[in-house]
């Protein structure tokens, strides 16, 4: 059942990101090529390190994962790297920076008729602030929610200072998203309702292992919610 509020997860669930950042990695990737005899899958292991260390630092997003790459570029090739190959990742990051956002398919349809049915919807999205409020004005969305969110981590603390903070219990919140790290699992933890929304390419960061809990629900796509009848 749909509890009377229902949070959004922003990338990969209401419009396409790590697409973008897959086809920027191919390009990190060509570059390093002309400089290292490096397999792939070692790369991208090297750049996922990168990123995890910078996680503290840079949080997520763009500009963060531009950083980890010029650094891993650093790294490996001991700092031997061209500045015109340094100027080019960062023109890879310019360009995800400016790059259209794009829906993913009936995304509008779904937000307007939850609203229709006078559930609360809420956007709770993570990363870099300026990056994450460019996408959310350029989605055409935002009229959608009552409420937006944009935090530096989504775990069980921050999940619970947003429920603290506007007074909703446990079991009147769901949360819909792609990540299970992100979305699913703290969400459960709280003894509220998640809702999986898979999406077709998965950083690896927020890779989990293993079956849903309870108290979750997988979905082929964010407009199965409309199956599903609200609670009460």
């Amino acid at each position: 059942m749909l509890p009377r509020v229902i949070a959004f997860d922003g990338d990969d669930t209401l419009w396409h990101n790590e697409t973008l950042f897959s086809m920027t990695q191919e390009r990190f990737r060509a570059i390093l090529r002309s400089h290292l005899d490096l397999d792939p899958a070692d790369l991208d292991a090297r750049l996922l390190e990168t990123e995890r260390r910078n996680l503290r630092a840079y949080g997520y997003g763009i500009k963060g994962f531009v950083l980890s790459m010029v650094e891993t570029a650093i790294e490996l090739t001991d700092g031997r790297i061209p500045a015109a190959d340094i100027a080019a990742i960062l023109r890879f990051g310019r360009a995800m920076l400016d790059h259209p956002v794009e829906l993913i398919e009936g995304v509008g349809e779904v937000l307007d008729r939850l609203r229709g049915r006078d559930h609360e919807l809420w956007l709770v999205t993570k990363g870099d602030l300026f990056d994450q409020e460019s996408k959310i004005a350029r989605s055409g969305l935002e009229a959608f929610f009552d409420r937006i969110e944009i935090v530096s981590e989504k775990d069980q603390r921050t999940y619970r200072r947003l429920l603290d903070r506007h007074g909703i219990a446990p079991d009147e919140f769901a949360m819909v998203g792609n990540s299970v790290r992100s979305d699913i699992l703290p969400v459960v933890a709280l003894g509220a309702r998640a809702f999986h929304v898979p999406y077709a390419v998965t950083w690896a960061h927020e890779h989990v292992e293993g079956d849903l809990p309870d108290g979750a629900l997988a979905l082929k796509g964010i407009a199965d919610l409309l199956h599903l009848r609200p609670a009460g």
